[in-house]
């Protein structure tokens, strides 16, 4: 059973930056594709981005390319999502993910692993 805590959420202003973390227990953490999703109010969860174990592969939806970065710490077991350049519509909650299958944490995590959710809301 992996555990994933997220941290780093919080109020900003348009423009601003935030850096989210999400560590992870209880698995092999090197052996986790790991991503991020988002869920605004009454919308479906969203992936924003993803990483393979090495990192070395990523993934990123079109809305947030150029702005966020995600990365990862496997001597941490903790991934990051810098995110620069904040919109209004980035306002969510944002999930972290893991999964061992590639496709699924850049679609809709089946069979993956969820965070308890983190706030960040983008004030105009």
């Amino acid at each position: 059973q992996v555990q994933l805590v997220e941290s780093g959420g919080g109020l900003v202003q348009a423009g601003g930056s935030l850096r989210l973390s999400c560590t992870a227990s209880g698995g092999i953490f090197s052996s986790y594709c790991m991503g991020w999703f988002r869920q605004a109010p009454g919308k479906e969860r969203q992936v924003v981005a993803a990483a393979t174990w090495s990192g070395g592969r990523t993934y990123y939806a079109d809305s947030v390319k150029g702005r966020f970065t995600i990365s990862r710490d496997n001597a941490k077991n903790t991934v990051y999502l810098q995110m620069n350049s904040l919109k209004p519509e980035d306002t969510a909650v944002y999930y972290c993910a893991s999964n061992t299958v590639w496709p699924r944490i850049t679609t809709t995590n089946d069979g993956g692993y969820w965070g308890q959710g983190t706030q960040v809301t983008v004030s105009s």
